[in-house]
């Protein structure tokens, strides 16, 4: 009689490696967790194999908020946010060909940290940020044209944090304070 194989531990993927990753990332945004603790806990992220090991790691934190992440996508044409309109923990704009147009500067951002997500074939995209805002554009990389982004040289303390990251293929993004 043969006796039946043990289950294998479950595997993970990169997907699950990556929001493991992304969810650290935001509980040291908020403050939730000290900058030791998330290396700690970054490297275990990154060393585990099993869905038990990552769960271990992610199980102290609190649970993901529904509706923290919204998605705006558009094969063409214009993606436009203006005047008082609530901005997701994340936010992801896709289009493939047209111009994405979106005015913060009066919106409701509830988080300290928005992160915006461009994903853009051809055309232009002009984002309108608060005037305390401190944007990174670190994780974003353009294929065609510049980025234009002029870093003002008075700036409040206590805005939000914006961090734009993604690819876009033949347009130019423009980021700009506003005014009043």
């Amino acid at each position: 009689m043969t006796s039946l194989p043990e289950e294998s531990p479950s595997l993970i993927g990169e997907d699950d490696r990556e929001a493991a990753v992304r969810r650290l990332r935001e509980a040291y945004a908020e403050g939730l967790i000290a900058h030791e603790v998330l290396d700690g806990h970054l490297h275990r992220v990154l060393s585990a194999r099993t869905q038990s090991e990552l769960a271990s790691v992610v199980v102290s934190l609190p649970a993901e908020q529904p509706g923290s992440t919204a998605t705006i996508a558009a094969a063409g044409g214009r993606i436009k946010r203006h005047g008082a309109w609530r901005v997701p923990r994340v936010l992801k704009v896709e289009s493939a060909y047209g111009r994405v147009r979106l005015d913060l500067s009066r919106a409701v951002i509830e988080h300290p940290v928005v992160d915006i997500e461009l994903r853009l074939g051809t055309g232009g995209a002009g984002i309108t940020v608060p005037r305390d805002a401190v944007v990174d554009v670190e994780g974003l990389s353009t294929g065609w044209k510049d980025l234009r982004y002029k870093v003002p040289r008075r700036s409040r303390p206590g805005g939000p944090t914006i961090r734009i990251s993604g690819a876009m293929g033949y347009g130019r993004l423009k980021i700009r304070h506003a005014r009043r």
